[in-house]
């Protein structure tokens, strides 16, 4: 049987995504499900150390108890931690690649290769009945090439719900927005 997948994400950043993930993680696992969070890549200060001594963001590992299972760093298989305004940390399944600049960064992230990804969730569908899938940003960053969002929704074959958050004002616009600026595809 084939693994249950949905991916959030969202008209921008902070707008529900993680709190989503983790709300959906909380309750499958509650009825008894084997279910696992994953974000694909994730830019992020905030890190936790797994029992395998790997980094991953720490928002996936809170996601991981509210599903009930250990983090792994394939929840998390793309981190980048910015070191200052010009310096970015790249971490693939755990382990430091290096230090790169902020245009190298985005060089790195537009050549990046989806391999790592397509190699964590091939093993966590595996291992688990129900994938929760995290976007970062907005699927219409068009200044971005990151495999965040749409690229990983499209190759698990993810249905994706997304969200918003009306206190932030323009919601309404930003989702007219969004989805305007993807390709219909």
């Amino acid at each position: 049987m084939r693994t249950k997948s949905i991916m959030i994400q969202g008209i921008g950043s902070g707008v529900g995504k993680t709190t989503l993930t983790a709300a959906l993680c909380r309750i499958l696992y509650q009825d008894g499900k084997k279910v696992t969070p994953f974000k694909a890549q994730n830019i992020t200060l905030n890190t936790y150390i797994t029992q395998e001594g790997h980094e991953i963001g720490w928002v996936q590992a809170m996601q991981a108890e509210a599903a009930g299972t250990c983090p792994t760093n394939d929840m998390n298989p793309i981190l980048i931690k910015p070191a200052n305004s010009n310096l970015f940390q790249i971490i693939v399944h755990g382990k430091i690649v290096g230090n790169f600049t902020s245009q190298e960064c985005i060089k790195y992230r537009k050549e990046i290769d989806i391999n790592p990804v397509i190699h964590s969730y091939k093993y966590l569908n595996k291992k688990f009945s129900y994938i929760i899938l995290e976007g970062a940003g907005s699927p219409a960053e068009i200044n971005s090439e990151d495999v965040s969002n749409m690229r990983t929704a499209a190759f698990t074959g993810s249905p994706v719900i997304l969200v918003g958050d009306i206190d932030r004002g323009g919601v309404f616009a930003s989702f007219i927005g969004t989805l305007e600026l993807l390709s219909e595809e």
